[in-house]
């Protein structure tokens, strides 16, 4: 079982590294939900770790539809990020009436190849989770993030369990969506998920200093910054070890 950590910085990748996590998806503005980030990012983020890492492509926050020029843009940041060494990139396109948007997802799979590619929790705004599941499938992604389609993985157990049968091992199903190490143990048990995906941020003070606190963008602090710790990754990797021996699923209800 991998896991993945969300992060946003050069400090959080290296010690999401340090503390052995399998993979990192990288994004910018995770006050959007994440975005993709930099050239620069993703070149130093590269070169100082050495786990996997995936970059989420994302030209905005808001839907999952988008315009042509923004599929241009989406190809234009697959390229880039494969020319910089990553080893997968994270995607999600719908269509207006809440379906995957198959051939586009399909069309960026191809173009991303040979990195790996997941698709992300726009699948969690699809209108039907069992049909949506059929066409990432049928796209070639290797992996699926969602949380059950619910607020949180902890919400949508039941309906992650009811994936991964369904996925009967054609893709890997990777739970995400408020996963601590507080519940981490019983959502593994109840789903067989094959990876886990959190973020496990920290506040934490910015280098400011004087007091012209002007507040600017949408985060309530403007100053704070949401950092990876070491300590935390290498504690939920140590559960999720124990684990590796006790993960069938139990009975679903559905």
């Amino acid at each position: 079982m991998d896991l993945e950590i969300c992060v946003d910085s050069v400090e959080s990748a290296m010690a999401a590294d340090r503390g052995g996590a399998k993979r990192i998806e990288l994004c910018s503005a995770l006050s959007e939900g994440g975005i993709t980030p930099s050239a620069g990012l993703i070149g130093a983020v590269r070169k100082a770790v050495s786990l996997d890492v995936f970059v989420i492509i994302r030209p905005r926050g808001g839907d999952f539809v988008y315009t042509d020029r923004e599929f241009d843009v989406m190809r234009e940041d697959i390229r880039t990020a494969r020319a910089l060494g990553v080893n997968g990139v994270v995607l999600g396109l719908l269509t207006a009436d809440g379906a995957v948007d198959a051939a586009r997802t399909r069309s960026l799979v191809e173009l991303a190849r040979p990195l790996q590619v997941t698709f992300h929790r726009a699948f969690d705004l699809s209108t039907d989770l069992d049909r949506a599941l059929e066409e990432v499938v049928a796209s070639g992604a290797d992996r699926l993030l969602t949380s059950g389609g619910a607020r949180d993985a902890m919400q949508g157990k039941d309906r992650i369990a009811h994936l991964c049968q369904a996925a009967g091992g054609r893709i890997r199903i990777m739970g995400g969506g408020g996963i601590r190490q507080s519940n981490v143990r019983e959502f593994v048990l109840r789903t067989g998920v094959d990876d886990v995906h959190t973020s496990l941020t920290n506040k934490s003070e910015g280098g400011v200093r004087h007091g012209n606190h002007v507040k600017i963008g949408s985060y309530p602090d403007d100053f704070a910054r949401l950092l990876v710790m070491e300590k935390d990754v290498r504690r939920f990797k140590s559960i999720l070890q124990k684990l590796q021996t006790a993960t069938v699923p139990e009975a679903s209800t559905q």
